[in-house]
């Protein structure tokens, strides 16, 4: 009767249960075609839509839209403008477009909506589309949307920063920066006070100094007692943490909320700075109002604080070596003391210029990694829309089917070089032959680089053995090399040498090494690298090729790989003449390291899997309904479990109860390494392929002797590991 709702997904479920004909929708088996069609098409989607349908705009939406709803009551069957009634006035002129015929599309749209924990301002980007009956006629609309809150505050949030940042270089005094920051925050925040307070010595009161009021706000400059906001923020602020306030009426007694309220505020955040182990300074944001603090007012107010008071800490150090060196020409009988002052002030100074520095270059990698994703998303985006387009050929939908699939593979492939850069890529390390590996290497460089190009390999008399991983060794000799082709313009000589070394010499700064290291050097004759570029060459997203032709983390990812690996990198460059990269990785002694093949009766063994029960621990369950999907088409048995408590209860005390585990290793509690060591103790021949799109706990400890599977994965990987896994054990 309803072979038209055939989405296994949770809404459909909740369709097919709800009392629809008490609803002006009327019962499922009556439902126009067009309606039931636009459904199906709705929850097949994996873009957050929601159907509103009618003069009464009835509603109906999918999976992907239940996260936009967050606590909202149930809306499933209730008018479009009753659900989103706080935010009617603004949406309603959108929506009736929409069922005058004219689709509406608006980016980071802007509406304060309530969703739980009270008012909260949120961001969307939607498209509002008319719906027709085969006649023509308007009869609902499709609402396709995206949250976009997180990319705009972060954008408001780096632009208050880099606005800060700017304003403090030029402040000649403490004062002055206090003055400049509060309104700067005071003004993004739209609050009634922001505040600079030192602390007393005895910690027990507070003076403000720096403040800045809204219109109609009073000044709170003045002396405090700080037990008077409660035992509650004594606590915190002495051990660091911030004290958050959403509304003091009803999280205090009237006594303590009477000293908020002297503040002119009704909600306040207040961040406390810790030096040498005590309480000394804080900074707070007071509005007039009750308010929701989001995760992004908190985040921003903390670096604000943080870099604020470096920058507050500087001047005051400066200002403090300023009056030394005046004292030290009035009293030299001082000078080792006034010094030891002078050395502390610019260590402390140092210490600022380099947050703030790495904070300019977390930010110029946080653009490098959103401009390529975002490169990548449309092409995804775009295919999907084309997918939709009715009446599509066979050949167009096999292109863009092709089209998303190779995006996904490069944007893997753009995550796995970032993780190599952070030395937080899981490594998989081998003990091999360099030589070997590198003639190899060599051989198939000649085809890669081009006719043109000649290719030579010196290699050392004896064996070479490192213990890396040789994937990653692979990746890194060949970006150095298609650098060397692209520096060489396709003409010239490559050579890669390989040498035995008893020490590395100091690299960019790093110590000297003395034990033995092998050192694998790529040799071109191209035109050498510029200065200007030379001290940039191994930043993430810096390239020096046309738009288009390259991502600028081939080398980051040499350099990560190299330092994950216990080793280095280093380049050496003369204009006009070449370019010299040398890769040392740590020597070990040679180890019999036999690569197990699976014999071709083995593979066909594994072929008959029906009777083969697989246990999945997935936490996502967006995820989780994939991983499933995709083992019951290979032909596995399945259960799944949503957290590692749950599965190590269902394997049973002898983990028998099942013939494999298919595991993610992020998971609230216990982790997915953890559950699969306790049930290897269980039972030692037990299969696991575990799973993660990013691992600090693999990324330090490497795959524990388990088999491994990167995310995304497809479905021939996942049919490989668990070959691999239950073959093994």
């Amino acid at each position: 009767m309803m072979n038209w709702l055939q989405s296994s997904s949770d809404m459909a479920e909740r369709v097919r249960q709800h009392d629809w004909a008490s609803t002006p929708l009327g019962p499922l088996e009556q439902w126009p075609d067009v309606l039931k069609t636009t459904v199906a098409l709705c929850f097949a989607s994996s873009f957050p839509q929601s159907i509103v349908w009618g003069p009464q705009l009835t509603m109906l939406y999918n999976d992907a839209f239940i996260p936009i709803l967050g606590d909202k009551p149930y809306a499933l069957g209730r008018p479009f403008s009753e659900v989103w009634h706080e935010v009617w006035d603004k949406v309603s002129p959108i929506a009736k477009a929409a069922f005058e015929g004219h689709a509406t599309y608006i980016e980071n749209f802007p509406l304060v909506i309530e969703r739980g924990a009270g008012p909260e301002q949120a961001y969307f980007t939607f498209c509002y589309s008319p719906i027709r009956d085969p006649l023509g006629k308007v009869v609902g609309m499709l609402d396709t949307v995206t949250e976009t809150t997180a990319t705009v505050f972060l954008a408001r949030r780096l632009a208050v920063l880099d606005a800060v940042g700017s304003a403090v270089a030029n402040a000649a005094d403490a004062e002055a920066i206090m003055t400049t920051t509060t309104r700067l925050l005071a003004e993004h925040l739209q609050v009634s006070n922001c505040a600079y307070a030192d602390m007393d010595a005895d910690e027990d009161g507070f003076t403000i100094r720096g403040n800045w009021a809204a219109p109609g706000s009073p000044s709170i400059v003045g002396h405090y007692s700080l037990a008077s906001f409660g035992t509650l923020a004594v606590q915190r602020l002495n051990a660091g943490e911030p004290v958050v306030v959403q509304d003091n009426r009803i999280e205090f007694t009237p006594e303590i909320a009477a000293s908020y309220q002297a503040l002119g505020a009704l909600a306040t955040v207040c961040f406390p700075l810790i030096k040498d182990g005590r309480l000394t300074a804080l900074m707070a944001v007071h509005h007039k109002t009750a308010r929701v603090w989001s995760p992004y007012d908190l985040a921003l107010v903390k670096e604000v604080t943080e870099r604020s008071w470096a920058h507050i800490e500087r001047v005051r150090a400066d200002a403090a070596v300023r009056e030394g060196l005046t004292a030290f020409t009035e009293l030299n009988a001082t000078l080792e003391q006034r010094v030891e002052e002078r050395t502390a002030a610019l260590t402390q100074a140092e210490a600022a210029l380099r947050q703030s520095q790495k904070l300019e270059a977390i930010g110029q990698l946080t653009g490098g990694v959103a401009h390529d994703f975002n490169n990548l998303l449309t092409i995804i985006r775009s295919s999907v829309d084309f997918l939709r387009q009715p009446g599509l050929s066979e050949e167009r939908r096999q292109r863009y089917m092709g089209a998303v699939s190779d995006t996904v593979e490069r944007a893997s492939k753009l995550t796995s070089q970032l993780l190599a850069f952070a030395r937080r890529q899981p490594l998989n390390p081998q003990v091999f032959d360099v030589g070997v590996r590198v003639r190899n290497i060599g051989e198939m460089l000649e085809s890669l680089t081009g006719a043109r190009i000649h290719v030579q390999v010196q290699l050392p008399e004896h064996p070479s053995h490192v213990c890396v991983d040789s994937s990653q060794f692979e990746t890194a000799l060949i970006n150095i090399a298609l650098n060397a082709r692209d520096a060489m313009e396709g003409q010239g000589t490559l050579t890669l040498r390989v040498a035995n070394v008893d020490s590395v010499p100091r690299i960019r700064g790093d110590a000297e090494i003395r034990q033995p290291f092998v050192a694998i050097s790529l040799t071109d004759t191209g035109g050498g690298i510029p200065g200007n570029a030379f001290e940039r060459i191994f930043e993430p997203f810096f390239t020096t090729k046309a738009v288009g032709k390259g991502t600028g983390l081939g080398l980051s990812q040499v350099f990560g790989f190299a330092k994950q690996s216990g080793g280095n990198v280093d380049v050496a460059s003369t204009v006009g003449q070449g370019t010299v990269f040398t890769l040392y990785l740590p020597q070990v002694a040679p180890e019999a390291a036999q690569q197990q093949q699976l014999p071709q009766e083995d593979h066909a063994a594994l072929r008959d899997t029906a009777l083969r029960h697989i246990l999945i621990v997935e936490d996502n369950l967006e995820v989780g309904r994939f991983a499933n999907q995709i083992l019951q088409d290979l032909g596995y048995q399945t259960t799944w479990a949503t957290d590692a408590e749950q599965a190590l209860a269902l394997a049973g005390p002898e983990a028998q109860a099942f013939d494999g585990i298919f595991s993610d290793v992020v998971m609230p509690g216990i982790t997915g390494v953890a559950m699969a060591k306790l049930l290897r103790e269980r039972r030692p021949d037990l299969p696991v392929v575990l799973t993660s799109g990013y691992s600090e706990e693999l990324a330090d400890s490497g795959y524990e002797g388990f088999e491994f599977l990167a995310k995304p994965y497809s479905a021939d990987q996942v049919a490989r590991a668990l070959a691999k896994a239950m073959l093994r054990n």
